[in-house]
């Protein structure tokens, strides 16, 4: 099994990492990050999310320092991801992808209903590498 980059790991703007996946339709797919030297960080921390209704907007907040893939186990993520390059936006399918979140990257999320979200973080939980003031992020960044 093999965890391959679409982009180059140094990038300080999102990308989508794409995980092999072994098995089949008739006996059941393994995704895994055993070669976990492939994704752009060690893991610190995993977290899911689930049961957000469709209506509500996630994230809305960046991190200083708090680097992450997000990937969508179950259903869909809608991802709007600002940068200090611009803002791109991306569409989780598949429990074979998932997206980079670099540190200083405001993020917007919207899931469909049944969404099953898990994030792998490169650190543990700090209220203080939140930015979650919109303002003081477009500050931070030099874009006001």
């Amino acid at each position: 099994m093999q965890l391959y980059l679409t982009r180059n790991t140094l990038s300080d703007s999102p990308y989508l990492i794409s995980f092999e996946q072994v098995g089949s339709a008739a006996e059941g797919l393994l995704t895994s990050t055993q070669f976990a030297d492939k994704l752009p960080f060690a893991i610190k921390r995993a977290f899911w999310i689930q049961g957000t209704p469709s209506e509500i907007t996630r994230g809305l907040h960046a991190n200083k320092t708090t680097q992450e893939v997000l990937i969508a186990l179950t259903g869909t993520i809608k991802v709007k991801a600002e940068t200090h390059e611009g803002v791109s936006e991306f569409t989780l399918l598949s429990s074979a992808t998932g997206l980079y979140i670099p540190a200083l990257c405001w993020t917007e999320l919207t899931f469909t209903e049944g969404t099953i979200a898990l994030c792998l973080a490169s650190t543990d939980f700090d209220e203080q590498d939140y930015l979650r003031d919109y303002e003081v992020y477009k500050k931070l960044i030099g874009k006001l």
